[in-house]
């Protein structure tokens, strides 16, 4: 392990970052005796960009205010080195002061009259400008020379997002060089030139990774790579033109930028994250993440200590992720010393474990499938509405009905197969014909597969095609129009468009449905699996959006479709035309592969109304397809534990998270709350057997029973969580 790189071997990570009046008060020996405490192998340190703190030879390179002659930069890495620790030196630099902006305005980027972009009180640089491809790059050579750093980070290395077009004479020529065409005048997705901007700024910040790599390891050796930051956010990926995909496929390490967790999603957004950035990535790669100490939430307070909790919580999530501790202060002096009292038992626990927390595998029920092509050209402006929230629907059905699920790259789609038993494409619109043939070829193998809404109807670049391309596999067919839309009911209006409903059937065939007038009795008949726990309704509300769909005469329509009808007056609140023969939810079996398509967007619903019935429904189609062959189950968690499990040699390592919220607000979570007892109940594999499991949270062993092709661990309460570890025999 000694003679691998610094990228494979360091696990827990520090960052102090400076502010500019550090140099006149930060302790040397106090900050040492906290890497230690918390057992960090690596320190991220402020070096340069928006502010030097070494003397720089660069006269527009911003000296901190308090620096002085004084080299604090240097000073920390010298002490650092003295620890053991390896250093990434950080950076700051898609802004400039008003002096530099005088100096060079043609760094700078311009709006379409030809004015800068600001933010508060300094100038956007362009990525496409002199001073990423000659500037920046005499900074890092001279960081380098000065220091010998391990590596290089850049929070805001990918310069401006996509909601602003720089018209800068760098843009406009080398756009132009590239396409043929002009920039684009306005965002509009109808625009081939819009999309081939799109594309061209994608490309440009893969082609920036390089080249700042190839400056940082021909000065400074073949592993001092520069490793930007990545946020966790897939949105906020795209609407910074990171490309995924080709990103981390040429970094050795991820510095993951996701710091907390957001409005909508929980706790449960950091495993996802961490699985979805190995899932692409790989699972042999680090992913540090930059945690708070202080309270960065909505609002944040950049010196107030972030409650203990919701550091415990959002840390342990990552672990159950494969992310690595990385905790992260602002400035090196603080009032509030609350907050250095939270790392120290984490990382402990940490570096304890550390063994079953890298070198493993996941493994899972399902994969659920992405793809930045159908956030980008299928989401649109709307990505959170038509394309995020199916997503997140369906993630967040699975996680809280204790269900094991993998986020897919659609381009990874053909190596599914043998690793899942069911697929889900939650809205996945765009998709290339190359990854609907690997969809099907994942059914061929007798797999299932679930869709939602207008899945497979658009071109990887989103132009609409005639029919779903996956209108063979399911027997559904796209026809003219829909009902509803992406957004909410508006709840201050007398009538909503968006009061809507499903009726459930009975394996009802295609075209066939209830009676004419108005009564509506009660179903006659056995309902399907996917409809369970729902016997005493017929309708369910919907309030979504429905592409119109016709059906293969072998496909059986579960659910059909309610139009809207008046909220108020109460006295009008009835349904004009109770029935229909509009398909909502489509079932079809094809030797033993099973397919269900929810036309009606519950996925979407779910994540945006937190309807449970829509969540049933997803995780009723789930099981009907695993049958007895899901690889674990909980009991006694009320659905707020989620698990993730791993492969180990001959070990089995299980990650339960406990997922209650005391707080909706981001960095407001102040209490833990106990949950269960809870029981873990794990299939065997083949031929195997296990007496004990071990508890490394609780720190204790505990017996298994063998109940046939399971056993069953009594865990006892979660706190914030526990990993269970099973040694096969």
């Amino acid at each position: 392990m000694g003679s691998e790189p610094w990228y494979k071997t360091a696990l827990r990570w520090g960052q102090t970052n400076l502010v500019e009046i550090d140099p006149a008060r930060y302790d040397d020996q106090w900050w040492r005796e906290h890497w230690r405490k918390t057992r960090v192998q690596g320190v991220i340190i402020n070096a340069g960009g928006i502010v030097s703190y070494y003397p720089t030879k660069f006269p527009l390179h911003h000296k901190a205010v308090t620096l002085g002659d004084r080299d604090l930069y240097g000073e920390i890495v010298k002490a650092a080195r003295e620890e053991g620790l390896k250093v990434i030196a950080r950076m700051d630099s898609n802004r400039v002061a008003e002096d530099f902006y005088r100096a060079h305005p043609d760094w700078i980027c311009l709006d379409i009259d030809g004015k800068p972009y600001r933010q508060a009180d300094k100038y956007v640089t362009c990525i496409n400008s002199p001073y990423y491809s000659e500037y920046l790059p005499g900074i890092m050579r001279e960081i380098i020379e000065r220091t010998r750093p391990d590596g290089f980070a850049d929070n805001s290395w990918a310069g401006i997002p996509r909601k602003n077009i720089c018209y800068c004479r760098h843009c406009t020529e080398q756009f132009f060089a590239w396409s043929g065409v002009d920039l684009p005048r306005r965002h509009d997705w109808a625009d081939e030139n819009y999309r081939r901007w799109i594309r061209w700024n994608y490309k440009r910040r893969t082609d920036l990774w390089e080249f700042n790599n190839k400056v940082t390891t021909e000065v400074g050796g073949k592993d001092c790579c520069w490793m930007g930051m990545i946020s966790g956010d897939i949105l906020n990926n795209g609407n910074r033109f990171i490309d995924l995909k080709e990103i981390l496929a040429r970094s050795p390490i991820v510095m993951l930028d996701h710091q907390r967790r957001n409005l909508i999603d929980g706790f449960e957004d950091n495993t996802e994250t961490g699985k979805r950035l190995h899932e692409v990535g790989g699972w042999d790669k680090l992913i540090p993440e930059s945690t708070p100490q202080y309270q960065l939430g909505s609002p944040a307070f950049r010196l107030a200590s972030m409650p203990p909790a919701e550091v415990r919580l959002w840390s342990s999530s990552g672990f159950a992720g494969g992310i690595q501790p990385w905790w992260h202060h602002i400035g090196s002096l603080h009032e509030d010393r609350r907050q250095y009292k939270t790392a120290e038992p984490i990382f402990k626990w940490h570096e304890a474990n550390q063994d079953i927390l890298i070198n493993r595998q996941p493994q899972a029920d399902v994969g659920v499938v992405w793809s930045q092509n159908n956030h980008d050209y299928h989401g649109r402006d709307k990505a959170n509405d038509r394309t995020m929230n199916p997503y997140r629907g369906t993630t967040r059905a699975l996680d809280r009905a204790g269900i094991t699920y993998l986020p897919v790259n659609a381009d990874d789609i053909g190596k599914a197969a043998g690793r899942f038993s069911v697929l889900v494409l939650p809205n996945l619109a765009a998709m290339s014909d190359g990854q609907v043939a690997a969809v099907e070829a994942f059914a061929a193998g007798g797999a299932s597969v679930i869709a939602s809404s207008e899945a497979s109807l658009y071109s990887e670049y989103g132009d609409r095609r005639t029919d779903f391309a996956l209108a063979k596999l399911f027997g559904v067919h796209r026809k003219t129009g829909a009902h509803g839309d992406f957004e909410a009911a508006n709840p201050d209006i007398e009538t909503s468009a968006r009061h809507t409903y499903l009726r459930l059937s009975p394996e009802l065939r295609a075209g066939v449905h209830g009676p004419s007038d108005r009564t509506a009795p009660k179903a006659e008949g056995s309902r399907h699996p996917v409809l369970a726990g729902l016997e005493e309704t017929d309708t369910l509300p919907f309030g979504g959006y429905l592409p119109i769909v016709s059906v293969d005469d072998d496909v059986k329509v579960l659910a059909t479709f309610i139009p809207d009808f008046p909220i108020y007056p109460p006295e009008t609140s009835w349904m004009r035309q109770p029935y229909s023969d509009v398909p909502a939810i489509t079932v079809r079996e094809n030797g033993k592969g099973k397919f269900v398509w929810f036309v009606a967007d519950l996925d979407r619903c779910y994540a945006r109304d937190d309807q449970f019935e829509h969540a049933r429904l997803i995780t009723n189609a789930v099981r009907w397809m695993l049958a007895d062959r899901s690889l674990l189950r909980l009991e006694g968690t009320h659905g707020l534990i989620t698990a993730t499990l791993y492969q180990q040699d001959k070990r089995q390592i299980v990650h339960l998270n406990n997922r209650v919220l005391v707080s909706r607000v981001p960095g407001r979570q102040n209490e833990l709350v106990p949950i269960g007892p809870v029981t873990l109940r794990l299939r065997k594999p083949a031929g195997k057997a296990a007496s004990d499991a071990g508890l490394r949270v609780a720190g204790k062993t505990v017996k298994v029973r063998d109940e046939g092709s399971e056993i069953a661990i009594d865990v006892g309460a979660v706190l914030d969580h526990e990993v269970i570890v099973v040694d096969w025999s």
